[in-house]
């Protein structure tokens, strides 16, 4: 059994900026404290919230992360690293120490109002997931969403917690100006290997019904099969597909997965507790789509892999897209409905 249930990492790598490291001693009494590991939030005082993106394989102008590190737990997940940078580790503490921007929605207004800012389309869950359980109570993403809806700023958003259908009001706004989509990120549609793999994130069942109820409001969502994880999951691909379609998707995507940095340390460990059968197949047939590495950082390829087991992957995709009648991109945002307001006044020109 997990000492730490409900956590998609077991330990604390090495922070690769940090010289100095502390580690628990195996024998001490405290391994075997019962309590579970508490979440802390931390709160971030950044005086910015838009981060240009000028990756070009990405089809997004800026992003906005109201969370840094995210409470699902995902062992996968590429953003894991990212928590390095504020001098905490990829694993536990990626998913135990939350880093919140309370200001994001006051701090997104000041900067869609400032008359330099070029319209441009917004990403939310660019990094970790802006729906992550604390969202439920703080609605901070709720929040910016309110922002956007009153400028008519075009935002996509992707996630995996199916929260996001309470906000179908402000997202239905949007809607009315083609100036959102929705992307529900379904890893497999299996309920016991999700509990596993997305500890805190919501079930595959409740994602389709928050793709269900989107759609029924007008709402173009779609889904992101992803991340495909050779050899565990990439069996799924067109049952998923499927699984979207009926929900009421009309476009759908998929990612390779990539584990950068300490996420492969994670990712390993997690194969030893639930899967040390498959582990070295899954790790092979992943290097096999990744040049013989676990991750890939090159644009263009990273989201995709390459070789001939990513070239399968894509054209079964392609091949399942076509079948169902799924678009395999999202449908163009618009940004010439965009009007900048400030508070207490009507549009700016």
């Amino acid at each position: 059994m997990d000492p730490h249930r409900g956590r998609g990492a077991q330990e604390n790598p090495a922070n690769r900026f940090e010289a100095m490291r502390f580690e628990t001693d195996d024998d001490a009494w405290i391994d075997d404290d019962p309590r579970p590991l508490k979440t802390t939030f931390l709160r971030d005082d950044s005086q910015s919230i838009l981060n240009r993106v000028t990756a070009d394989d990405l089809s997004f102008d800026y992003s906005v992360n109201p969370y840094r590190g995210c409470e699902h737990g995902c062992s996968y997940c590429y953003a894991r690293p990212y928590h390095e940078y504020l001098g905490f580790s990829a694993g536990l503490e990626f998913e135990s120490k939350i880093v919140v921007k309370l200001d994001a929605p006051e701090l997104l207004e000041k900067e869609l109002a400032r008359r330099k800012i070029c319209p441009g389309i917004i990403a939310m869950s660019g990094v970790t997931d802006c729906y992550q359980p604390a969202e439920r109570k703080l609605e901070i993403t709720r929040r910016c969403l309110e922002v956007m809806s009153r400028f008519r700023q075009p935002v996509g958003l992707i996630t995996k917690n199916a929260l996001i259908a309470r906000d179908v009001d402000h997202l239905g706004e949007l809607a009315r100006h083609q100036a959102v989509c929705v992307f529900l990120s379904i890893t497999t549609l299996d309920p016991k290997l999700a509990r596993i793999l997305e500890p805190r994130a919501s079930s595959p069942r409740a994602r389709l019904d928050a793709i269900r109820a989107l759609a029924d409001a007008g709402v173009p969502v779609g889904t992101n099969a992803a991340p495909m994880i050779p050899g565990l999951n990439d069996h799924e691909l067109p049952a998923i597909l499927t699984a979207a379609k009926e929900a009421g998707a009309s476009f759908a995507g998929y990612t390779m997965v990539r584990l950068p940095g300490a996420v492969a340390t994670v990712f390993e460990s997690w194969l030893d507790r639930h899967f040390p059968d498959r582990k070295e197949k899954i790790l092979n047939r992943i290097r096999d789509a990744r040049d013989g590495a676990l991750n890939t950082s090159t644009p263009g390829v990273r989201m995709r892999g390459s070789g001939e087991a990513a070239g399968q992957l894509r054209a079964l995709h392609h091949a399942t897209c076509r079948r169902l009648g799924l678009a395999t991109r999202p449908p163009k945002l618009n940004t010439s409905a965009f009007r900048r307001v400030l508070p207490g006044q009507a549009e700016l020109f």
